[in-house]
């Protein structure tokens, strides 16, 4: 995680800038508008990541883990929000980025954190029930939002009706909530770190954190905003390339995903792998536990149909993700050879969404 040895101006500075240009390229429709917006929002969500980690680091674990995942979700409302309410309605935004966050924390975040920690460490070590908490809640989160739309009969096609859609919302709610207490009270030991943590320079003060809240709300409102005016040129990018629309949702989950991607990856190397799997599938479990509540009474509120059932070959894909992480998180030691299988379904993943 985030060390303490040196602060970064531009963390404390990218998100009062980030606002600005949110509030003055507002409406813009220029390739140079579009340019700075991407990079003030890229800008944004790094800052917003940073100041979550200082958070996180003055609190410890697995409190950090649950607020870093809080930060990641609100970015991701704020992409998946502007884009459904935008010109060019998405009906299908919320399911793509849904099982793109999952395929790339089980594979790709995953994955790629065992095998830079195999390569260091040769094997790491991690508690066996924490990991397989969070498969225990994500599955059926993931069944129930992204396969069982399918097998419905009240609505035709992968929709659910309205009654449906919300008591599914109440559902992942509820698994997120129980999740998190058991996670930060009941089995707090489950999450910490199997091997101890050895913490590079000194912790945040207290001082230091409620700056970083300030600045973190800074940041996420600047990202909220920037989102919206991003998400047309994320569109029109994807039809100008001539690629399925299901590659918007991968590109706001990349996103939103990027910076603690890094946080996951430091970790590993320093041998903390339990804290990247907090990380990486915690954003799992905190994407669709919150995303598809409050997207679902937006969408209720406006109207807006949800299209969520995923194709029968993603589907396949789904089970076969869950099989191999049963596997690697069963163990609870990780490999070359697990890490490298993970990530071998990632590029088939990608392969067939690109050609189906």
């Amino acid at each position: 995680m985030l060390t303490t040895g040196k602060r970064f101006d531009w963390t404390m500075a990218a998100p009062a800038i980030a606002l600005v240009i949110a509030i003055a390229l507002k409406g813009s429709t220029s390739m140079t508008a579009a340019l700075l917006l991407s990079a003030a929002l890229l800008a944004g969500v790094l800052a917003a990541v940073h100041h979550a980690e200082v958070i996180a680091l003055r609190v410890g674990e697995p409190f950090g883990a649950v607020i870093l995942a809080l930060a990641v979700t609100v970015i991701e409302l704020g992409l998946i929000v502007s884009i459904m309410l935008g010109a060019k309605p998405e009906p299908t935004l919320v399911r793509d980025t849904m099982h793109a966050v999952v395929v790339l924390v089980l594979h790709g975040l995953a994955g790629l954190c065992i095998v830079v920690g195999a390569i260091k460490h040769r094997e790491q070590e991690f508690h066996t029930q924490g990991a397989q908490a969070y498969l225990t809640v994500l599955l059926p989160m993931v069944s129930i939002t992204l396969i069982l739309p399918n097998y419905t009969v009240t609505s035709p096609g992968p929709y659910y009706s309205t009654p449906q859609l919300a008591f599914v919302s109440i559902c992942c709610l509820l698994l997120w909530l129980a999740f998190t207490f058991v996670q930060t009270v009941r089995h707090r030991d489950y999450f910490t770190p199997a091997v101890a943590e050895v913490q590079e320079g000194p912790l945040p003060t207290t001082r230091d954190a409620l700056i970083s809240l300030g600045m973190l709300s800074v940041a996420l409102v600047a990202v909220v905003l920037l989102a919206k005016g991003v998400s047309p040129f994320i569109q029109s990018g994807v039809e100008a390339m001539g690629a399925p629309n299901t590659l918007v949702g991968v590109i706001v989950a990349a996103i939103v995903l990027m910076p603690e991607a890094a946080t996951a990856i430091r970790a590993a190397l320093a041998d903390r792998l339990q804290t990247s799997i907090n990380l990486a599938l915690g954003s799992g479990v905190a994407s669709i536990g919150l995303t598809v509540p409050t997207v679902a009474l937006i969408a209720w509120w406006t109207d807006t149909p949800l299209e969520l059932g995923v194709s029968p070959g993603s589907a396949a894909l789904l089970g076969l993700s869950f099989l191999m992480a049963m596997i690697t998180y069963g163990l609870g030691r990780a490999s070359l050879l697990s890490g490298v299988v993970h990530l071998i379904l990632l590029a088939m993943w990608l392969v067939f969404l690109v050609a189906p």
